[in-house]
């Protein structure tokens, strides 16, 4: 007889009871909604505090919506809002600074050993990798700039 009494009052053990909680929902000075069990007591008007039972509360759907990130508005740069004006007012040397761009992408990305004349004095002096690839992100950005 053991057996069967196990098998009619194991399952007996597993159920939780269910019952009502008051919840208590008030808005506060600041217009933050809170819910709370304890009745509130720093609330400036008793008349904006709600009594709700956890029975009547809809739950909502768990994990239906997927997170999406925030956009963020950056303000442009002068590099972009310069070439917005380029581009908006003369069509051509906007096709011009983007053909020069992509050109000059093409001999930095085949070339490894380069030389430049330095602006200020004039004199032929040899690329550094370093500048090389600061060169490399300046021509990126100005083909993505004027070539669209």
């Amino acid at each position: 007889m053991p057996p069967r009494f196990l098998v009619l009052v194991l399952p007996l053990l597993f159920i939780t009871s269910v019952s009502a909680t008051v919840i208590y929902k008030w808005v506060d000075e600041h217009g933050v909604t809170h819910y709370s069990q304890q009745i509130p007591e720093n609330v400036i008007d008793q008349s904006k505090s709600t009594k709700l039972n956890s029975e009547d509360i809809e739950p909502k759907a768990i994990g239906t919506l997927a997170p999406t990130a925030r956009k963020k508005e950056k303000a442009l740069s002068q590099a972009q809002q310069d070439a917005v004006v380029i581009n908006e007012h003369d069509k051509e040397q906007a096709k011009e600074i983007c053909n020069n761009a992509k050109y000059n992408l093409d001999i930095l990305m085949t070339h490894t050993k380069l030389n430049s004349k330095d602006q200020q004095t004039g004199e032929v002096v040899a690329v550094t990798e370093e500048l090389r690839q600061e060169k490399l992100k300046m021509q990126q950005q100005r083909i993505e700039l004027f070539c669209k």
